[in-house]
């Protein structure tokens, strides 16, 4: 991390986890565990907890995102949540184009393009994700799936709004299996993001950017991968639902 250049951010992924009774609870148990955090703190949480995770936040340094929203502001759209609705809650973050979107609900880069642009036109701050499949990786095409990604989703957002994007690295061969990409590993394709982030803006745009690692980040190996110049965070999943598990990634982005 580079603190000199960019803000640190831990965001926690909640998934389909936690009723808002057990968002209310592991929130209030959270907060001051994290008080003195020297990074920022979001937690993620499904739709119906958004009201109850926002009360129970207030006053805290824990902000809170959404895990989806579309791209129109009102319709026919089942099931759907607005960028503006978030925006009216009060809702700062929503997560975009997570590997489970793209793989369980055919999230592809043109929806993710018009979710990020509807989420900034409402004044959200979009948590962008992108990664590589293991066949991908196996392939040896990391670089050209990640720019590829990279520049779709981007696609004709503006500089200023690319300085209020987060982007998440989530090599999808380690969400959700327990293995996890080595340090060196994840620096060498958050740099790439980087790099790419500055031949299409300019290389102080991608000094502002807070380039997320999103790949089974613990307690174990938070450190290492924090310790990297262009890992400026993590996107926690499994860890972010247990409060004594979620606190040593803060700890250790706080540093």
């Amino acid at each position: 991390m580079d603190k000199s250049k960019r803000k640190a951010i831990i965001a926690g992924n909640w998934k389909m986890n936690k009723t808002p009774s057990e968002a209310k609870a592991l929130l209030t148990e959270l907060a001051p565990m994290v008080k003195d955090a020297d990074c920022e703190v979001i937690a993620c949480v499904p739709f119906v907890d958004l009201t109850v995770a926002l009360e129970a936040t207030e006053g805290t340094n824990i902000q809170i995102g959404a895990e989806n929203c579309h791209w129109e502001e009102s319709g026919a759209f089942t099931g759907e949540i607005s960028a503006q609705m978030l925006a009216e809650m009060g809702v700062p973050y929503v997560v975009l184009g997570h590997s489970e979107r793209r793989q369980y609900f055919g999230e592809t880069d043109e929806t993710v393009n018009k979710r990020t642009k509807a989420a900034l036109a409402h004044g959200l701050k979009p948590i962008v994700c992108v990664g590589e499949l293991l066949w991908e990786r196996e392939c040896d095409i990391t670089e050209e799936v990640i720019a590829r990604q990279i520049k779709l989703d981007l696609f004709g957002v503006s500089a200023e709004d690319v300085k209020k994007t987060v982007i998440a690295y989530e090599p999808v061969w380690a969400i959700g299996t327990g293995k996890t990409a080595t340090a060196d590993q994840a620096e060498e394709v958050c740099a790439f993001i980087r790099a790419t982030l500055a031949k299409l803006y300019g290389q102080e745009v991608a000094d502002a950017v807070t380039i997320q690692y999103g790949g089974s980040m613990n307690a174990g190996n938070c450190e290492e991968l924090l310790s990297k110049t262009d890992v400026d965070g993590g996107l926690i999943g499994g860890a972010s639902l247990v409060a004594e598990k979620f606190q040593p990634i803060v700890a250790a982005a706080s540093k």
